[in-house]
């Protein structure tokens, strides 16, 4: 399935909300969708917005557990994240990003 981020065009994520978690690295997500937007700068780090070619939009982002929400003592730097939310209107958006990280583990 092919898909275009936030890096190649403007995508419209109003109406997403937390469907699921991923554990990945954050190179995983990097070398799948490119770098990420730098997200609420409170309670997210980093955050990645994908159209899929059905038109499912999902979101990636770490939540409450980087520098920007526990500070630089207590939270994990974001090239050190490895739990991910992964936000949509639906489900799909969840199954997508996770069969995007699959097929890339299995390259």
């Amino acid at each position: 399935m092919t898909f275009k981020t936030h890096n190649d065009a403007a995508i419209r994520i109003d109406g997403t909300g937390l469907m699921a978690q991923i554990t990945c690295s954050y190179n995983t997500l990097v070398a799948l969708f490119g770098e990420p937007t730098e997200a609420d700068g409170y309670k997210s780090d980093a955050e990645w917005a994908v159209q899929f070619d059905d038109g499912t939009v999902a979101t990636i982002y770490n939540w409450k557990n980087g520098f920007n929400y526990c500070g630089p003592d207590n939270g994990t730097p974001v090239a050190e994240i490895t739990e991910w939310n992964v936000g949509g209107r639906n489900i799909k958006a969840y199954h997508h990003v996770f069969d995007a990280v699959k097929s890339l583990r299995g390259a």
